[in-house]
């Protein structure tokens, strides 16, 4: 059985149809190997079934995402990126001035997502998520700005 055959019994017991399309959107996100955009998961199914729209490729993105077998994350570019969910959760250091991006292991942030669910009887959904700040290179530019010699 495929890894898409897998996705496409576990949609159906969710009570889901398994259209030629949304498999299709399923095939292209689990194989994309990182952050894709809806419209990027669109071009490359319409190469294959030149019918589908934008519409039904964000409502399979909603499905996978609810579902948690898709992360969703606003990286800075105005649009999400959606992602085929990793087994272990990760995060992403997102530099606002040059746009560098850096993965970060999930135990940066277990000790935050405890505290919010002892503090405040939340369970908060730390799957995936972006932090925005400066990067050490931009960082120290900005500061030699700031303060000429």
């Amino acid at each position: 059985m495929t890894c898409e055959d897998d996705t496409a019994d576990l949609l159906r017991r969710a009570g889901h149809k398994m259209t030629p399309q949304r498999l299709l959107i399923v095939r292209a996100l689990r194989h994309a190997g990182g952050h894709v955009s809806a419209s990027q998961i669109l071009d490359e199914v319409r190469e294959e079934y030149p019918f589908v729209d934008i519409s039904t490729v964000y409502r399979t993105l909603d499905v996978l995402r609810r579902m948690r077998l898709a992360t969703a994350t606003d990286m800075g570019g105005g649009d999400a990126v959606f992602e085929w969910a990793p087994e272990e959760p990760h995060h992403h250091l997102i530099c606002s001035s040059c746009g560098d991006v850096v993965e970060l292991s999930h135990t940066y942030f277990a000790g935050v997502e405890q505290a919010i669910a002892a503090d405040f009887k939340f369970t908060p959904d730390m799957h995936h998520f972006a932090v925005f700040g400066l990067c050490s290179y931009c960082r120290d530019e900005e500061h030699a700005d700031a303060h000429p010699a």
